[in-house]
């Protein structure tokens, strides 16, 4: 699902410029290339005491979400079970883009052997359906509810934040 409105996001005191001036609003096909295109990405949690845990996994943009297997027994997966809230940002630092949305588990075999399929064309690895496993590792799907972007290049003119759903 497209993002329902691209704002420019409120950033108090880096100058940023209004969304029609600089390079304006970023496309959300800007957004969803380097969604695409990234080597690994950061899955930012939440341990049950609070304190946040960041770790990066390979992953694939897919069918509009963030797509990641972990271990049931990594401590991201069970932050992640217990609070599905996260973020999730691309490789690049000149050009980030950082997903906010929602973990959520997929045990459905045909929509796990999808997401293995593009895993394996992405990062050229021959991994069978024994590997995703449910009993052992998790699919996690992430759907966003924002996502925020900028090229560095004109970092005061291309802050764009998307908004998804309501």
């Amino acid at each position: 699902m497209p993002p329902q409105r691209a704002t420019r996001p409120h950033m108090p005191g880096y100058g940023i410029l209004p969304a029609e001036q600089g390079s304006g609003l970023l496309p959300w096909f800007w957004a969803e290339r380097r969604l695409a295109d990234s080597h690994e990405y950061w899955v930012c949690s939440v341990r049950p005491d609070g304190r946040p845990h960041a770790m990066p996994v390979w992953g694939v943009w897919l069918r509009d979400a963030l797509w990641f297997s972990s271990s049931r027994q990594s401590r991201k997966y069970r932050n992640l079970a217990a609070a599905p809230a996260c973020t999730v940002t691309t490789d690049n630092p000149h050009q980030p883009v950082v997903l906010d949305g929602h973990a959520e588990a997929v045990t459905d075999p045909v929509t796990i052997g999808v997401f293995l399929e593009a895993l394996n064309a992405k990062y050229a690895t021959a991994y069978g359906l024994d590997f995703l496993d449910p009993a052992v590792n998790a699919t996690l799907r992430v759907t966003p509810d924002s996502v925020f972007a900028l090229n560095d290049e004109d970092f005061t003119g291309s802050p764009t934040r998307w908004t998804f759903g309501d």
